[in-house]
């Protein structure tokens, strides 16, 4: 009885020695989750800071525009500034470059053909990507990598391709212009001074961003330093400014494949921006012909009311002249009675006394 009870103590005491590193493991692996999420928009903050709704496939008309973003116009300048982080601000860049190491979001590398690709198979290793663009970083101990602010290469990114859809929601009966990817582009110039070489760095989606781009502020104005705004309000709102360079066509082409010449460039991307505003503001018909055959509806009324009262103010004037004429004859008829009975001679007779 002894023995059995000695082992049932020996074996509580192992049990207690074993459940004492595991707990501890899982409090560790636990708030090293917590580290790692900390970042992660949970339920409270997303409403706090609520995203544009994704865009539904069954839309009954859409088309898919490829935009190039110039950092150097003034429209865009805001996701260009500050260049290196101060506290909490910083530009687009630092931002999506922080996400990417952070393993927040997952980016997907820039193809030849220039289409963009979501599949497992094309996406970017953030260590790969430092190595293939030779940015200088630090590998600590813990096999973590560290970076300074100044070794992101926010500088260098001038420009942007962003994948835009302008769509009809039948649901709801509106028209809307959505972003629906970001990919910044790396200029950096070369040893004799010759001009920059560009690097299209890679496809991120922006429904991934826009949690994070909904608290990141940036500002609007020069002439108003206290104009600000999200950077995610500054896409839904479509403030930024960039020239077509393609569309999606059964043929697959770019712009500058069927345009050969600089004049022709510059038309056929006035075409397509008409294109979008026409199909916009004739949503629900020509406006501008519905307003010319109300024009001419009011004029024919306008005529036939002209002409009944030409015909009425016509047999009024012919009544008066009538009157009158009839007027004139009755005057003169007893104008001649007149006359006729001054002109007689008067014969009187007297009597006489005899």
């Amino acid at each position: 009885m002894k023995k059995i009870l000695f082992l049932f103590l020996l074996l509580g005491m192992v049990q207690g020695i074993w459940a004492q590193p595991e707990a501890r493991r899982q409090a560790a692996a636990q708030k090293k989750a917590a580290q790692q999420n900390g970042d992660t928009p949970t339920l409270r903050a997303q409403i706090s800071f609520p995203t544009a709704l994704p865009m539904d496939e069954d839309v009954v008309w859409r088309r898919d525009i490829y935009r190039e973003l110039d950092l150097n116009n003034e429209a865009n300048a805001a996701l260009y500034y500050p260049v290196e982080p101060k506290g909490n601000q910083m530009n687009l860049f630092t931002t999506i470059f922080r996400l990417m190491m952070t393993g927040k979001i997952t980016v997907f590398q820039y193809r030849m053909d220039g289409n963009e690709s979501f599949t497992a198979a094309d996406r970017v290793d953030p260590k790969s990507f430092l190595d293939n663009y030779h940015i200088y970083y630090e590998k600590q101990a813990n096999g973590r990598i560290k970076l300074d602010n100044s070794d992101i290469p926010s500088r260098e990114v001038k420009s942007y391709y962003i994948k835009e859809s302008s769509f009809f929601d039948q649901r709801s009966a509106t028209f809307h212009t959505k972003v629906l990817a970001l990919c910044p582009i790396m200029t950096r110039e070369d040893d004799f001074g010759d001009g920059g070489t560009r690097y299209p760095l890679f496809w991120v989606k922006y429904d991934d961003l826009a949690p994070y781009l909904t608290r990141q502020q940036v500002m609007t104005s020069n002439l108003n330093n206290a104009v600000v705004m999200s950077i995610d309000d500054y896409f839904a709102r479509n403030q930024y400014k960039g020239k077509i360079y393609k569309t999606n066509n059964l043929l697959g082409q770019t712009l500058s494949q069927y345009c050969t010449t600089d004049p022709a460039m510059a038309k056929e991307q006035k075409h397509i921006e008409a294109e979008l505003v026409a199909f916009e503001k004739n949503i629900w018909g020509n406006q501008a012909r519905k307003d010319s055959l109300d024009s001419i509806a009011h004029a024919a009324k306008d005529v036939k009311g002209s002409v009944r009262k030409n015909r009425r103010s016509t047999g009024l004037r012919g009544a008066s002249a009538n009157t009158g004429k009839v007027s004139r004859v009755k005057s003169k008829q007893a104008k001649n009675r007149t006359s006729s009975a001054s002109g007689s001679a008067r014969v009187t007779v007297r009597r006489e006394r005899h």
